[in-house]
């Protein structure tokens, strides 16, 4: 087989033939250069309608990067063709290898899209030797094309919604999730009211009404929007985060109060204000033998530590329940205990949580959480801190939603 029946057949370059070939040195990298030439006779297409023509207005030679060969890096030489189109005038040629105005062949874009998702939009630049904002053009229209502009919410009936930090200085993103298919459904910058609505509007009149519930942390913005667009779903108030409060709030305030109480007795004060991690800890989590001994030294030192510590792992009994009577008498057995104690913030926390109680009863019959959520923002960490972050925020939450398409 004659090297340019073999070069033509491995291009596979639809309308144009190979004329000639030759290496060109650039710096410390070798390029090779390829001249192709319309093939005589071939039925141009339209790009604005896709309607054939066969005269030809203009051509302008461009130069267009197309697969490495060998580790060497290829360059096209061609003509490019705009065709007489009744319908749209001076039209570019429509060709199934190369987009219109592009600079790389689609073969050579999708070899970038593929690298995009392993690897950092600077580092596929290196590799293929192109510019960083062609790499991101070019992993960005890939990502639109495959996505679209929205997921499918024709079937939704459960979701759970998180917030996320997306820059320093406490700015956030909402990040909309269907927890039975791990599926990303939508993402928005911001966590108030006006920030979230979109999302809404964009499930419509049909689809809200179809919402059967909601798992959210204590946001009060998400939960006000969801009564005034869904007033028939029943929003359930996710474990992981009311006990993360109440560790805010009340242990490591008991611990605070106990470590000033015991300021004249040194060892006993730095007993207590070295334990913070040990006691916002699950107890199943603590497996050293030494941080065991230490907890239980610490416990049975201090009623109030170890009143706190009890009514913490008790409150996380009430998700347990699936049967909302019971659930409810858990409740008011633990709401009592808790106002009894003569622990302030413990009663403080008490008072504040009650009105939420008809969230935490929801979950025994919707068994929801954030978990999924929080997982996937442990994604979006990793997605943001391999980017060194993102200036673009239409192209971090499509690749967002691209890390998380769903159990299909």
């Amino acid at each position: 087989m004659a090297d340019t029946e073999c070069i033509a057949r491995l291009g596979c370059w639809a309308g144009y033939e190979y004329v000639e070939s030759w290496e060109e040195q650039r710096g410390q990298e070798r390029w090779c250069v390829i001249r192709l030439r319309p093939v005589a006779g071939w039925q141009r297409v339209c790009s604005g309608c896709g309607v054939l023509s066969d005269a030809v207005h203009d051509a302008t030679e461009r130069r267009v990067r197309d697969l490495p060969i060998f580790e060497v890096a290829v360059e096209l030489v061609m003509p490019r063709l705009r065709v007489s189109c009744g319908a749209c005038g001076p039209k570019l040629e429509a060709l199934g290898w190369l987009e219109p105005y592009a600079r790389v062949t689609s073969r050579l874009a999708a070899s970038v899209a593929r690298l995009c998702k392993l690897m950092t939009l600077q580092h596929v630049a290196r590799y293929y030797g192109l510019a960083w904002t062609t790499v991101k053009l070019i992993d960005h229209r890939h990502l639109e094309r495959e996505l679209g502009p929205g997921a499918d919410l024709s079937d939704v009936t459960v979701i759970a919604m998180d917030e996320f930090a997306i820059q320093k200085g406490h700015r956030y993103a909402t990040v909309v999730v269907e927890p039975s298919r791990k599926r990303v459904l939508w993402v928005g910058r911001g966590h108030g009211r006006d920030d979230v609505r979109p999302f809404f509007e964009l499930l419509g009149k049909e689809g809200c009404e179809r919402l059967q519930a909601v798992a959210i942390d204590m946001n009060a913005a998400f939960e006000l929007e969801i009564r005034l667009h869904c007033p028939q779903a029943h929003v359930v108030y996710d474990l992981f985060h009311v006990v993360a409060k109440y560790g805010r709030e009340v242990i490591d305030r008991v611990r605070v109060d106990e470590a000033n109480r015991l300021r004249h007795d040194r060892p006993a004060r730095r007993l207590v204000k070295g334990a913070r991690w040990l006691l916002l800890r699950n107890r199943e989590n603590v497996n050293a033998q030494a941080d065991q001994v230490r907890l239980k030294e610490l416990l049975n030192a201090n009623r109030a530590l170890f009143t706190v510590y009890v009514l913490r792992d008790d409150l996380k009994a009430l998700w347990g329940y699936r049967h909302p009577g019971y659930a409810k008498q858990f409740w008011q057995h633990w709401y009592r205990r808790a106002m009894s104690s003569g622990i302030q913030p413990l009663k403080t926390f008490a008072q504040r949580l009650k009105p939420y109680l008809a969230g935490i009863l929801a979950h025994c019959r919707w068994p929801l959480g954030t978990n999924i959520v929080e997982g996937i923002n442990n994604t979006i960490k990793v997605i943001k801190r391999m980017a060194y972050g993102y200036r673009d925020d239409a192209y971090f939450f499509l690749r967002i939603r691209a890390a998380f398409p769903g159990i299909r």
